[in-house]
């Protein structure tokens, strides 16, 4: 037999495979994919308020301490200056951002998107 007839052979015997021939496993098939959504198919979800908070750092400290904090105390953070903070929706991480200031407030912008966050 011609390496050609073992091919053909071959070839039939997959074929016939997912095809679902008895016993056999059938080749898994492509399902149809879902046309892109676009900006308009959410429009039903753009009034849903949402909470957004901008971590700049945490600190842990005792009761004792907390009341003897006065005016101008400072409570150091777990973060240095420059470093990126942390934005929250809805008490889940979802980027990493950079303190501005817009027309005298603070603001955030954001620098990266964070995959596979957590809760707080």
């Amino acid at each position: 037999m011609s390496s050609t007839d073992e091919t053909d052979l071959q070839l039939q015997a997959l074929k016939h495979q997912a095809a679902g021939a008895p016993g056999r496993i059938a080749a898994p098939t492509e399902e149809p994919a879902e046309p892109p959504r676009t900006a308009q198919d959410l429009e039903a979800v753009y009034d849903i308020p949402v909470q957004v908070s901008a971590v700049l750092g945490r600190a842990t400290l005792e009761i004792s301490q907390l009341l003897k904090l006065g005016r101008g105390a400072v409570v150091e953070l777990d973060r240095r200056v420059g470093e990126a903070i942390d934005i929250y929706v809805n008490n889940r991480l979802v980027a990493r951002g950079e303190v501005v200031v817009v027309e005298e407030r603070l603001g955030v912008t954001m620098t990266e998107i964070v995959k596979g966050s957590g809760r707080v």
